[in-house]
């Protein structure tokens, strides 16, 4: 009996201690990385058209030539007198002006104003979160986003989530990787946790160890 006491103490004692080592793990491994700067959002952003939005196209004096169009997966739109125009990629005011050049051929000095109304974004520009979010998914970039508007975006945390051993991988920056504190914010109500996102930014929240 005792010695069997002893053994089932002992494993308890190496799974402690296994917890322990793995617990310091997360810890070394997210320290690797700088914290998130606070400020990020960029004054000069401008909104790029992606597959999924819709664009609401408005050809003054000419409402025969006036639509609301889905891009399509391929990034091109069609409409009246235009096959396969590119959008991906482009502002709105862009694409405006592409368009007028592709009409003149037909009208005379075309007027044409292209106004996005339902905001997918291109994939390069759009806030992914992985791992451990309640749902995890693609998010399309707002100017002025944080990371507290994306956890509220994915439903917060799991219950298995290690929310301070998260990671914020910046596309913009080469992929730099910076270290966020998802528990701070959301559990603690900490604000000072809160820092902005950028556009192409990937969320990675682990599980934790115990």
């Amino acid at each position: 009996m005792v010695s069997r006491l002893h053994h089932v103490v002992g494993a308890a004692l190496r799974w402690l201690v296994l917890g322990a080592v793995g617990a310091l793990a997360v810890g070394c491994a997210s320290s690797d990385f700088p914290p998130a700067p606070e400020l990020a959002a960029s004054p000069d952003y401008r909104y790029l058209i992606g597959p999924g939005d819709t664009v609401n196209i408005i050809v003054w004096r000419n409402p025969e030539l006036s639509l609301s169009v889905p891009v399509r997966p391929d990034g091109m739109i069609a409409g009246p007198l235009i096959e396969d125009m590119p959008a991906m990629g482009k502002t709105p005011t862009m694409l405006a002006r592409d368009m007028e050049k592709a009409l003149g051929v037909f009208i005379r000095d075309p007027v044409v104003t292209v106004v996005v109304t339902n905001f997918v974004g291109s994939q390069s520009e759009q806030i992914r979160v992985v791992g451990e979010a309640s749902k995890p998914q693609a998010l399309p970039y707002r100017q002025k986003m944080t990371l507290l508007d994306v956890m509220i975006a994915v439903g917060g945390l799991t219950d298995f989530a290690d929310g301070n051993g998260a990671t914020l991988l910046r596309a913009s920056e080469d992929n730099k990787q910076y270290s966020v504190r998802l528990n701070d914010l959301i559990r603690r109500g900490d604000v000072s946790a809160n820092v902005d996102v950028k556009p192409g930014d990937v969320l990675i929240i682990p599980q934790s160890w115990f």
